[in-house]
């Protein structure tokens, strides 16, 4: 039966008759990941105080007693497991190792009196469970009593197992650090996806989070950073932190791998132990994003006894079999110039740089081996030559994992362009700074981890794939899980379901199941926002405001400046204003939840007279004021100002603010909409655009305004400061224009500008 004939019946809602009391099942058999067979059928069955479960063996009591506890609370009530199977309502845990060829694979069979899940292995049976829990009301996953539910699930016959043996997610604790509370909350939702491998990235330039008590100086020092602003960030797990987040990942079918970075990356182990560099420092943890070119110094070996320690301190911490050890973006400028990197590379007949990295991996490598530890590394490792046994990581794209998989070794896909949970989902307009990118739910679900490309008979070589969650932008848990959820999501299913299966509008509605379970474990999950018309928009006479969404949603708005509930007014089509109008406007979900508020200005103005002056120099004036100057309102301490010639260069390493004034040409009259990074923008005395105290990478701020042809006052504040790890200094002063209804912003030239 094809799986789209097997959904339409599981979709229906199925009557069920228990004993002579008939009851009505009004949900929809939702499932995610999609199984990747199902028949649904007429009945369901109930759990009640005198339901019990059946396990006989060690390996069917573990995943038993997961189910006692999960159903517990809930519930109000702790089920009964026990080894003598009754005539009817009960729950039966078998392990058979014939009961799929697939370790993780399950059959779920759901009867009107019992529950039957059979599995080759625990995880098997586990997946069963994660299973069965979604046939459950939401509110199974509640964390307390939920009095008054029905706890009944459809009857199905489910025979399922993963695509993928490796299904995974990755977190960067570094760039900022989660608590352990957040990440056990992830390791929930990983369960409940079938998810089975947390990749944890414990070390930066940023910052170092593992205790390692050999070398206590690389969280004494090297986990904390200054920040631009002047506070101190800071953070790490201490190896008992560790040991509990291994297990609770355990108990929930979940391997963890660590990943140490090397030889790059490692600017907060250098500025604890500055003389397994080149230069010897010193140095200090990173507060900005990017890259730093000091890394190991290959050339010292007292840097490889460093390294080994700390292998032999993290590799006992973690029963994986695997240890990850980055090996990406590795600057090579200090080895170049390191007399011992350099008679290193002599003494071992190395050509260049890169097979000195190949080198220093290949070493590594073995430290790894005699802790019994595959090793996995990002596509870069490739570079130099590999050992059979290494797994490479490949996010530049899938060029690495396919010619890794052409040379016989084992790859997990992590293309950024679908797999990197840090870049936007929506509009970068309406969203929260992220680093760049632009992945909507649809286009993560859209991704194959086997490449066209690649001959068939190295598919095998492809173990999986893995969302991954870089944290420079992700300043709180919240702000992580609202980049996560739902694209892991997508990616789960990715790795479990068989493409033929997929169908990306009925992963769509299958959420509507997920949405109030996220809800219960208290997930920060994304609703698209309203998308489309900027935050000011200006008219003359009349306009027509539209908005749209990444995802079918519905959305709810006012006019009355008071703010939308789901019960507001349901936006169908285009707005027409014909007078100054406030919308605000949200999407909501069925369940009522509703994403964030936008607030449109929709302004009706006259044009903005030009001014008559006559300017004589091309460009801005510019007068600065050296210092550290964190928000708009801390220039009113300034008591010199010095007038300089404006360069538009600006050095990170000399905060400083400038204003900047001058004139704009507008060659025609016209509603003109701007968009800039600086701090303030004015325009004819109206403060137009506003980043003020906000990372001003790509700004969520634009407005419009109606100008008449000739020159316009224009002055611009603009900070050097470093918010958020992003040096203001890297984007200088830049103003972008267009036409209103045009497509793409303008950079206004230094010819527009005079004074």
């Amino acid at each position: 039966m094809k799986i789209k004939s097997l959904f339409s019946t599981a979709l229906l809602t199925v009557g069920i008759a228990l004993g002579s009391c008939s009851k009505q099942v009004d949900r929809p058999i939702q499932i995610t990941p999609m199984p990747n067979s199902l028949v649904a059928s007429k009945g369901a069955f109930e759990i009640n105080q005198s339901t019990v479960i059946i396990a006989k063996t060690a390996d069917e009591l573990k995943v038993a007693n997961y189910l006692v506890s999960k159903l517990a609370t809930p519930m109000g009530f702790e089920l009964t497991v026990q080894t003598e199977t009754p005539t009817a309502n009960f729950i039966c845990f078998t392990i058979d190792k014939n009961a799929s060829d697939n370790s993780e694979g399950y059959k779920l069979n759901v009867a009107s009196d019992k529950v039957s899940i059979v599995a080759p292995t625990a995880k098997g049976l586990f997946y069963g469970v994660q299973s069965a829990l979604q046939l459950l009301p939401p509110a199974v996953e509640s964390a307390t009593l939920v009095p008054g539910t029905s706890w009944t699930m459809h009857n199905v016959f489910i025979q399922d197992a993963p695509r993928f043996a490796y299904r995974g997610m990755h977190i960067d604790v570094c760039r900022h650090f989660m608590p352990v509370e957040t990440l056990k909350r992830q390791l929930d939702m990983m369960a409940m996806l079938k998810l089975n491998t947390f990749h944890w990235h414990l070390t930066e330039d940023q910052g170092w989070r593992i205790e390692i008590k050999a070398f206590p100086k690389l969280t004494e020092i090297g986990s904390q950073r200054v920040e631009g602003d002047g506070t101190t960030y800071g953070g790490f797990y201490t190896q008992q932190e560790v040991k509990e987040i291994v297990k609770y990942a355990a108990d929930r079918m979940i391997e963890v791998i660590p990943e140490i970075e090397l030889p790059g990356h490692a600017l907060a182990a250098l500025t604890a132990y500055p003389e397994y560099s080149c230069t010897g420092g010193p140095f200090k943890v990173r507060n900005i994003w990017g890259v730093e070119p000091d890394v190991y110094c290959a050339g010292k070996e007292a840097t490889f006894d460093f390294i080994n320690k700390i292998i032999d301190e993290v590799a006992p911490l973690f029963p994986s079999k695997y240890f990850h050890i980055g090996g990406d973006e590795c600057p090579k400028v200090r080895w170049e110039k390191c007399p011992l990197c350099q008679r290193r590379m002599r003494n071992e007949g190395l050509k260049n740089e890169h097979e000195l990295q190949s080198y220093f991996v290949q070493r590594v490598q073995k430290m790894l081996t005699k802790h019994g530890k595959n090793m996995i590394g990002w596509d870069e490792i490739l570079e130099g030559g590999l050992a059979p046994s290494a797994i490479v990581m490949s996010w530049r794209g899938e060029k690495g994992g396919i010619e890794a998989a052409n040379q016989g070794h084992d790859v997990i896909m992590t293309p950024g362009a679908w797999c990197y949970l840090d870049h936007y989902q929506g509009d970068s307009q309406v969203e929260p700074v992220a680093i760049g990118g632009y992945a909507t739910l649809e286009k993560t679900y859209s991704y194959n981890p086997v490449p066209q490309e690649l001959d068939a008979s190295k598919a095998k070589h492809i173990l999986g794939t893995q969302g991954n969650v870089w944290t420079e932008y992700m300043y709180t848990p919240a702000i992580l899980e609202y980049r996560v959820y739902p694209r892991i999501i997508a990616l789960a299913e990715i790795g479990w379901t068989e493409t033929e299966k997929k169908n990306y509008t009925d992963f769509e509605t299958r959420l509507n199941n997920l949405y109030p379970r996220m809800d219960a474990h208290e997930i920060n999950y994304h609703i698209p926002m309203p998308e489309g018309p900027c935050e000011h928009l200006a008219f003359i006479d009349t306009t027509s405001v539209a908005f749209s969404t990444t995802m079918p949603m519905n959305m709810v708005f006012t006019t009355d400046g008071t703010a939308p509930t789901a019960t507001s007014r349901t936006y169908t089509g285009p707005l027409h204003i014909t007078e100054t109008t406030t919308i605000k406007i949200a999407s909501v979900l069925p369940t009522g939840k509703m994403s964030p508020i936008r607030t449109v200005l929709v302004e009706k103005q006259p044009f903005s007279p030009a001014s008559k002056v006559k300017t004589t120099q091309e460009g801005l004036n510019e007068k600065i004021a050296l210092g550290h100057f964190n928000k708009v309102a801390d220039l009113d301490q300034v008591q010199t100002w010095k007038e300089v010639k404006t360069t538009n260069s600006y050095d990170l390493n000399k905060p400083s603010a400038s204003i900047l004034t001058g004139y704009i040409d507008i060659p025609e009259a016209g509603i003109y909409e701007f968009n800039t990074d600086v701090d303030q923008l004015f325009l004819d005395g109206t403060l137009l655009v506003n980043n003020d105290g906000e990372v001003k990478r790509f700004s969520r701020h634009r407005a419009q305004k109606a100008l008449a042809a000739g020159k316009h006052k224009v002055k611009i504040l603009f900070l050097n400061n470093i918010v958020g790890g992003w040096p203001a200094a890297w984007n200088g002063v830049k103003i972008s224009m267009k036409r209103a209804g045009d497509k793409d912003f303008t950079t206004i030239k230094a010819t527009q500008f005079s004074h």
